[in-house]
This record gives structure tokens, sequence and C-alpha cells, in this order.
């Protein structure tokens, strides 16, 4: 009995609580016309879409750097990478292919400075890189403006200037990944198979990278600096490189999430959306000094589940729809709750 109380204790009652919230909305779905197969195949679409994202947390997490809310700057270096891709005309794999590999020295780039500035300011990491996050992205609404793009397919109308605000990827790759090995249940319940291979495939890798050497001298630069400085490890270093890492997983994850969706988002899309990682890691079981892949992988099925679930139990109850307002409310509510406790619990 007290072994289960302590399994129970180290799962944490939040996750507990959340899980079994979520699993009555799975029993009460039938009851209000909700089918199961749509909203199973829902989530596990949102799953992969957002894993990411989820992912890019850890190795900064890990080097002590915290909970990057600078992935706005991962999310761009992505973006410029499919910009490319579909100026180059590329389609299908070799069009997400070639999108990753040219967000990738950008990603490069912008981690190593990024990295740069939150050596410079240690124990304030997570309050700057809010600042460059958001700064990120205004400063991008300009260059969307004026970068010398001129495919028809991302420009404003004819012989416009400037990129749309919304960029299709129908004739490029989207959904290159989703319908890989694509399982379908019904016509309209589709197991997006490929696209969950790839976040396991990513989830592999990290799992490996963080029991190298180097990985491991970056979770000990995280755990007890002055340890790891003793052993001859450059804390500055791993750090940069932390950051680096977590971009590049950013730049990869908006690349993924778009080609699922079918489209591109420029301008003010990014700012949210490190938010949603960083409240799904926490909903997991991470720390701003700790995280797993098993946080990883619980945090955003849980925090994909509830935006999933919640809203399409509720409109069918109350028979109206008031989608948008519901997943706003789940949404808000759970990374105001992971951050209070979080960060409280860490003070």
């Amino acid at each position: 009995m007290s072994s289960i109380k302590q399994y129970l204790a180290d799962f944490g009652w939040p996750r507990i609580i959340i899980f079994f919230f979520l699993l009555s909305l799975f029993v009460a779905a039938p009851f209000f016309g909700v089918r199961l197969d749509n909203s199973l195949a829902d989530v596990l679409n949102r799953f992969g879409q957002n894993g990411i994202f989820v992912l890019a947390m850890v190795p900064m997490i890990q080097s002590g750097c915290g909970l990057n809310f600078g992935l706005s700057l991962g999310i761009i270096a992505g973006l410029i990478g499919a910009l490319l891709s579909i100026q180059a005309g590329l389609v299908g794999a070799l069009g997400f292919a070639g999108a990753i590999a040219m967000a990738a020295p950008f990603a490069v780039l912008f981690g190593w400075a990024y990295g740069r500035i939150l050596n410079k300011v240690k124990g304030e990491e997570m309050t700057i890189a809010m600042y460059v996050g958001f700064a990120s992205v205004m400063f991008m609404c300009i260059m969307w403006i004026i970068l010398p793009f001129d495919s028809p397919t991302m420009i404003w109308g004819y012989g416009g200037k400037g990129l749309r605000t919304t960029i299709s990827l129908e004739s490029f790759y989207k959904r290159v990944l989703n319908d890989f090995l694509a399982i379908r249940m019904t016509p309209s319940a589709i197991i997006p198979t490929g696209e969950l291979l790839f976040f396991s495939l990513c989830i592999y890798l990290m799992w490996s990278f963080l029991r190298t050497k180097t990985g491991t001298a970056m979770t000990a630069v995280g755990s007890n600096p002055d340890f790891a400085r003793a052993s001859g490890v450059s804390t500055d270093r791993m750090r940069t490189l932390s950051v680096i890492i977590s971009t590049f997983l950013g730049a990869v994850g908006i690349l993924v999430y778009q080609q699922s969706y079918g489209f591109l988002q420029l301008y003010t899309a990014p700012l949210q959306m490190p938010f949603a990682a960083v409240a799904a890691i926490l909903i997991g079981g991470a720390s701003v000094n700790k995280g797993s892949m098993l946080n990883v992988v619980v945090g955003t099925f849980l925090f994909q589940g509830l935006l999933t679930m919640t809203p399409s139990v509720i409109n069918s109850a109350l028979q109206t729809d008031m989608s948008e307002v519901i997943r706003l409310i789940v949404s808000n509510g759970i990374i105001i709750y992971a951050l209070t406790r979080k960060l409280k619990v860490t003070k």
C-alpha cells in the first residue's frame, strides 16, 4: 500500500486528476454523440503535431537555462527554411527534408546568439527569453514584408510585395508525414502514423544524446555547475549547445506542425506557441531544472487531449459552438496553473 502511495505521489496528483478528467471525457463522449474514433484520431494528430515543441524544452532545462520561452526563434528559423523550400520549388518528402536542411543554419545561428545572451544573464534566463521571443517575432513582422521572395504562392497578389499571412502547402509537402503509413479507421478518422513515428524518432535521438558524454556533461552543468566546472566542463559552452539544440528542435517542430495543417502562418502566429509547450512539459512532471522524455510524452498527451476533447464534449452537450472560447479557457487555465505551481515550488 505504501509503495502505491509513493508511486502516486511521484507521478503527481495534478497529473492523476487531469488523466481521470480526460478519461471521463472519452467515456462521456458517446453519450453526447461524439465519435470516439474521430476523437482518438484528433488527439493523436495533435499529439504528433505539438510533441517536438515540447521536446525542445528538454535540452535547456537539463543545462540549467530553464524553460525556453524564446522558442519563437526556432519557429522563425523553421519558417525561413519552409519559405526557401517553397521558393526552390521542392515538393513531397524532398520539400520537407529540404525545409529542415535550409532551416538548420538559421537555427544554429539564432541559437548561438540566443545562448550567448542567456550566458550573460544567468539567473534571469526565462525573463530575458520571453523578451527575446517577443522581440524576434515583432522584428520578423517587418522582415516578412521586405524579404525578396517572389514565388507567386507566397506573395500578395500579382506583382505584390511582401509575404502573405497564410501560405498553402497544397502543392509542396502538405501532410507528407501524416499520410505516410497512415491507418484509416474510418473515412474521417485517420491515425497519422508517419507523424507519430517521426516524433518517436526525435524522442529516441534526444534520449540517446543525453546519454552521450556531451549530453551527460550538459546535464551536469544544469544540476551542479560548480562540480561540472571543476571537472573541466565549459558551462557556457554546454549551455549554448543546449540552446542551439532547443532552437533547432523548434524549427523542426513548426515544420511538422504546419505540414499537418497544410499551410504556413507568418507574422504574429509564433507568439503564443512557446507557452503551450512550456505548460505541457510542466504538466508532464518536469521542473525548471529537470526534464525527461516521459515528461514530454505524458505532458503532450494530457495537454493536447484536454484541448481536443473538452470543446467537443461540451459543444455537443450544450448544442452550441463554443470551441474557441472553451479551448482558450482550458489552454490558458492549464498554462497559468502549470507555471504558477512550478515556479512557486522552485522559489
